[in-house]
């Protein structure tokens, strides 16, 4: 049942909805101008549509992967499972140490990619909007790979989680 009273703070009021609403995991990569690579993770991704296969998320454009995502043409889409926990986290963190470790590598098409998450989507960055202090992309998937399934990592409350076992 509802609460009585409503949340008239439109800021607060969606935040708190957001709270309690699960949300898939995903890592979205790229290769800055020098080469280097650059990441972060997103659960704000999600399909667009199949016909054409599209794709979408956002992202505060004062994040430090903002430069690099604002200027470049294709991106890496990682699909999170629940043995990804890690990677979730450390891609969240410290920008610094984020590709320290030896769980990716450049892809065929020059961009960095985990190696055990359970999907990838390389996509063409078909366009992008800015809104406020955030930007909604819009990509063209060019192809992908599947890796191992897993149970699905899900964003909730602020923590991490997987689904139940049973299926409603």
């Amino acid at each position: 049942m509802l609460e009585d009273n409503l949340n008239k703070d439109p800021s607060d009021a969606l935040k708190a909805a957001f709270r309690r609403h699960a949300s898939g995991v995903a890592v979205i990569t790229a290769t800055a101008q020098d080469g280097s690579p650059v990441g972060f993770t997103a659960t704000s991704m999600t399909s667009l549509g199949s016909n054409p296969p599209l794709v979408t998320f956002n992202v505060s454009r004062g994040s430090s992967a903002w430069p690099t995502i604002s200027n470049t043409t294709h991106l890496a889409l990682h699909m999170l499972g629940a043995g990804n926990y890690g990677l979730a986290q450390k891609m969240a963190e410290d920008r610094t140490k984020r590709f320290l470790d030896s769980d990716w590598e450049f892809s065929e098409f020059g961009l960095p990619v985990f190696k055990d998450v359970t999907a990838v989507l390389f996509v063409k960055v078909r366009e992008f909007h800015h809104v406020e202090q955030n930007a909604v992309f819009i990509g063209d998937v060019v192809s992908g790979k599947l890796g191992a399934e897993d149970k699905a990592l899900l964003y909730n409350q602020r923590a991490y989680f997987t689904p139940a076992d049973t299926a409603l």
